[in-house]
Formats: structure tokens, C-alpha cells, sequence
């Protein structure tokens, strides 16, 4: 009996002390979490009449919740009494030993950071960089995704997009076509880049400014090599250019114009 009356009075001391305490902690947890609710939801709206990127919306929210939550929490431990010192230093050295093995994903964390404030490239752009090419789908914080001309997903590091060099062909309205020719060194290059222009020119989707060009760029080992260039809008890129080359050909065959190919001339000796 006496032992259950020293238990009780431990416990209602114990209770005393630290229900205080205890209070304190539930009712910052409370209040916090529905402040930070609050100012995430003001963000929020904050970001829809500043016309913020979705992606970026996305992530900046998620990160400020992130950072306010961990605040509150902290508060809360505090209030336990609970020695905070120790465990932010421990914080740390955990967040310095993740940090180390996930070298590679902050990269690319920073990369998609940079992507989604400097605006680059956006989705339904079409980019290249490197091997790969296609029309951006998504952009997340760690990884773009781009859809290929031949219907393939690509899952490209948002690292390697910011630290190397990306072709956008969307962010102009206007792009350069660009047709190789190679003729005969017999051919007529005055009556070759007359026929090349006539197609061009009856191209209605063709842009009278800059007007079209063509150049002999090279004096190559079996013919006589002509650049001719022409300006569209970029929607009407890809089009303009294959239905054009195979016109290009079939007016240089109308005139009588050889397209070569590679040969060779070889001589044979005979030796006494």
C-alpha cells in the first residue's frame, strides 16, 4: 500500500512537471501545422496571379512546407525540453552523410531548380541535346522527360541538361531550312541554283524575308556541292523541308541536272 502510494505521488509530480510541458508541444504543433497550412495555401494563390511555371509552383510549395514543418516540429521538441543542440548537430552530420551519397540527385536537383527559375526550354518544346532529341512532356525537379519523333520516352538528368548545351527549336517562330545538293562538276550551277530557287519560291509557306539563298559551299571529290536555305515558320519546319528536297530532285531531273555519286577512276599498268 505504501509503495502504491509513493507510485502515485511520483506520477502526480511526474505529471505536474511535465504536463505543462507537454501542453505547450501539442498546442505548437496544432497552431503550426494549420499555419503552415494556411500560408501554403496563400502562396499558393500569390503564385496563380504571378503566373509562376505549375512545376515551379509545385516544388516551391512543397519546399517552404517542408522547411516551416521542420521548424514547428523542432519548436515542439523544444518545449519538451528536449536539448536541441545535440539533435542539430546530428541533423547535420545525417543531412552532410546523405548529401555525400546522393551526389549525383542533388546535381540533378539543382539542375531542375535552374531549369524551372531560367526557363530554358518549357513543355512542348522541342529540344536536342547531345544524341537525344524530342518534345518536352514533363520537367521535374530531378529528371525532364521528352517525347521522341518515333514515339519513345526519353528520361533525361536534369543535370546534364543544365550543365551542357541545349538546342531549343521552339522558342523562335521562324527557322532556317537547309537543303545539301551535290551536282556534277559538268552541271550548269547557274541553271542548278535557278531550279533549286524555283521550287522554293512556289512554296507558299515559304517567308519572302530573308529570301531564299543558294551557294556552292564546296568543291568535294565527285560534285560540285550547293547549300540553298530558306526561311519557314516553325511549325511548318518539317513539312517544308521533305516535300522541298524531293521537289529539289525532281526539278533537277526535269533539267537535266546529275546529281553524282561517289567514284573513282582506276588505272592499271602492266609490268614487264
Amino acid at each position: 500500500m505504501e509503495n502504491f502510494e509513493i507510485d502515485s505521488e511520483m506520477l502526480l509530480d511526474f505529471v505536474l512537471t511535465y504536463a505543462p510541458n507537454v501542453l505547450k508541444a501539442i498546442a505548437v504543433l496544432v497552431i503550426g501545422l494549420w499555419a503552415v497550412k494556411l500560408i501554403s495555401s496563400g502562396i499558393k494563390r500569390v503564385f496563380n496571379k504571378s503566373n509562376v511555371d505549375p512545376s515551379l509552383q509545385g516544388f516551391l510549395r512543397g519546399l517552404i512546407s517542408m522547411i516551416l514543418k521542420v521548424m514547428v516540429y523542432i519548436t515542439a521538441l523544444g518545449m519538451l525540453g528536449i536539448e536541441m543542440t545535440s539533435f542539430i548537430a546530428i541533423l547535420g552530420a545525417a543531412g552532410l552523410a546523405v548529401g555525400l551519397a546522393l551526389q549525383g540527385s542533388l546535381s540533378n536537383f539543382a539542375g531542375g531548380v535552374l531549369i524551372l527559375f531560367f526557363k530554358p526550354f518549357k513543355v512542348g518544346d522541342f529540344i536536342e541535346r547531345g544524341s537525344e532529341s524530342g518534345t518536352v512532356e514533363k520537367i521535374d525537379i530531378l529528371h525532364t522527360i521528352l517525347n521522341t519523333p518515333q514515339n519513345q520516352t526519353v528520361v533525361v538528368p536534369n543535370g546534364q541538361l543544365a550543365n551542357s548545351p541545349v538546342i531549343n527549336y521552339s522558342n523562335k517562330e521562324t527557322r532556317q531550312a537547309r537543303f545539301s545538293v551535290g551536282i556534277s562538276y559538268g552541271s550548269d550551277i547557274k541553271k542548278a541554283r535557278e531550279a533549286i530557287l524555283r521550287v522554293l519560291n512556289s512554296d507558299e509557306r515559304l517567308l519572302k524575308e530573308p529570301a531564299p539563298v543558294v551557294l556552292l559551299t564546296e568543291l568535294a571529290d565527285s560534285s560540285l556541292n550547293l547549300s540553298a536555305r530558306a526561311w519557314t515558320k516553325n511549325s511548318d519546319y518539317w513539312p517544308f523541308f521533305w516535300e522541298n528536297l524531293e521537289k529539289i530532285k525532281e526539278e533537277l531531273d526535269k533539267e537535266g541536272i546529275e546529281i553524282p555519286f561517289p567514284q573513282r577512276d582506276v588505272h592499271l599498268y602492266k609490268v614487264d
